[in-house]
């Protein structure tokens, strides 16, 4: 064994056993219905964790739950930003519908439908802790009891959305709107919530759902900057960088950072599946793990923007489940987006999807050991800048924008020969062919959601409360408020698209 192996190894070995323990004799403790742990990460792309093929990342506790549960190759972000992934999840409802065309926007209201109030009107005893980033508007304030909880009506600690993960910032608001200061790494902070909150509803007959949102790998007010004995584990001279990412002393500093807080969020994570052991709940509990997005890191020559774009180092995020009791070990290549997962979630948990919920319902394959045959899944992205469509498959992506766009998306990749993306074929007369069925595709999921492809400028005209929201750019955070007259798709019926977006 040489010697950088010899490292990484005894690196895994410490982070283990800070992480998952195995318990003897498990105690019966099952409910009507599962228990459920939903763990989110921010831009966390799927290649920045071991068990997708990175062999120089430490991700030990994630990778262990991946041999013990399912894996997801294909798990796509259909909308690769903040906001409207997460309006996606806590909605099954496109951003035509759900309000969430782009970063603090308000969600609208569920009216029962969204995801944590049918678990709460299904009898689950509610947690949700970390960022939350769809209250809207203003990203400094807490969020209020009420509608715009959507339905975590139990136990909510949250600070909205900062960047400020440090010791010295990171914070909660309480129930009283006031500042709650943690005095360590927000992650950390936010993993003991959660294990507090597993201590007090482990041994209750009631089953629990307890989502837990970490902010990092995302960037952050010091860059891409990790707690030192996380930064440590890693050597600046033998990271290896994604082929589509220029070797410079920055990008190897951000994949350093970016890394090292990977392998903090791992150590958290394993600090709660041990819990879920020490409580003897393992096997009746459905745990997830998956990111919003992914994070550029100055792939493809991009260097003034992390996501957002149709490349998979965006758009591609891990997908793992994990439960003993209904769920073999095994990899799956079914196509999932961000869509499908409140119906999955919900079906695998025996709960009735609302009739809103828009995306594909996998919980009897999963239980069958089936991959569902799927062709694609949809992407898109509003924006000033850039706003353009798109679909996923299991071989190709594909993107195209109107002429007015000015940032150059317009894609097609052969993953199957051009794992990395290297090679854009989108004006290429030997894959016209290909470009116009992903075309095909991509404007059939477009009719099916009444996309338009309306240019965002006169979206944004339309549907905010706050006109000053609608001369806001980028984000209405600006504004201090993002709420929205009602559901786009509706707001929209009568504005024409303009010509030109035709492939």
């Amino acid at each position: 064994m040489d010697k950088n192996m010899g490292c990484l190894v005894l690196k895994i070995i410490f982070l283990l056993g800070l992480g998952v323990t195995a318990t003897a004799g498990e105690t019966d403790k099952t409910s009507r219905h599962p228990n459920l742990v939903f763990v989110f990460s921010d831009q966390q792309a799927s290649d920045m964790v071991g068990c997708y093929g990175n062999d120089q990342i430490i991700t030990p506790n994630i990778d262990q739950m991946a041999a013990e549960g399912v894996r997801f190759r294909h798990c796509v972000s259909s909308y690769s930003c903040c906001t409207p992934y997460r309006g996606m999840l806590m909605s099954g409802q496109h951003p035509l519908y759900n309000g969430c065309l782009a970063n603090d926007m308000q969600l609208l209201p569920g009216k029962g439908n969204h995801l944590g109030e049918v678990l709460r009107d299904g009898g689950y005893r509610l947690g949700y802790i970390g960022k939350w980033h769809l209250y809207g508007g203003l990203r400094d304030r807490p969020i209020p009891r009420g509608p715009f909880r959507y339905g975590f009506d139990h136990e909510f600690f949250s600070n909205n959305c900062t960047v400020d993960f440090g010791a010295e910032s990171a914070f909660y608001w309480d129930e009283h709107g006031k500042r709650v200061k943690f005095g360590k790494w927000e992650p950390d902070g936010q993993t003991d919530q959660a294990l507090d909150f597993l201590d007090r509803h482990a041994d209750q007959e009631q089953p629990f759902a307890l989502f837990v949102s970490w902010h990092p790998p995302h960037g952050h007010v010091d860059g891409y900057a990790a707690p030192a004995e996380y930064e440590k584990l890693y050597d600046l001279a033998e990271i290896k960088l994604r082929p589509s990412c220029e070797d410079t002393l920055r990008s190897r500093t951000e994949y350093l950072g970016y890394m090292a807080m990977c392998t903090n969020i791992d150590q958290n994570f394993g600090r709660l599946l041990k819990k879920l052991d020490e409580k003897g709940i393992r096997d009746n509990t459905l745990v997830v793990y998956t990111s919003d997005h992914g994070d550029l890191l100055r792939s493809h020559g991009i260097h003034d923007w992390h996501k957002s774009v149709p490349e998979h180092v965006a758009t591609r995020v891990p997908l793992i489940l994990r439960w003993p009791d209904k769920l073999s070990p095994r990899v799956s290549n079914m196509l999932v987006g961000t869509l499908d997962l409140m119906p999955t979630l919900l079906g695998l948990l025996d709960l009735q999807s609302p009739e809103t919920c828009q995306g594909r319902n996998y919980a009897e394959a999963l239980k069958n050991e089936k991959d569902e045959s799927t062709d694609s899944v949809p992407l898109f992205f509003w924006g000033e800048k850039s706003d353009w469509r798109g679909v996923y498959t299991h071989r190709y992506t594909y993107a195209f924008e109107p002429p007015s766009a000015t940032r150059g998306v317009n894609v097609l990749y052969d993953r199957q020969h051009d794992p990395h993306e290297l090679n854009n074929l989108f004006t290429s007369p030997a894959h016209r062919k290909v470009r116009d069925e992903m075309h095909a595709l991509t404007k059939k999921w477009m009719v099916k959601f009444r996309d338009e492809h309306i240019p965002f400028d006169t979206v944004k005209q339309k549907i905010y409360v706050d006109p000053d929201a609608a001369r806001a750019q980028w984000s209405p955070d600006q504004a201090k408020s993002g709420a929205l007259k009602g559901r786009p798709v509706d707001l929209l019926g009568s504005v024409s698209a303009p010509g030109g977006t035709e492939n």
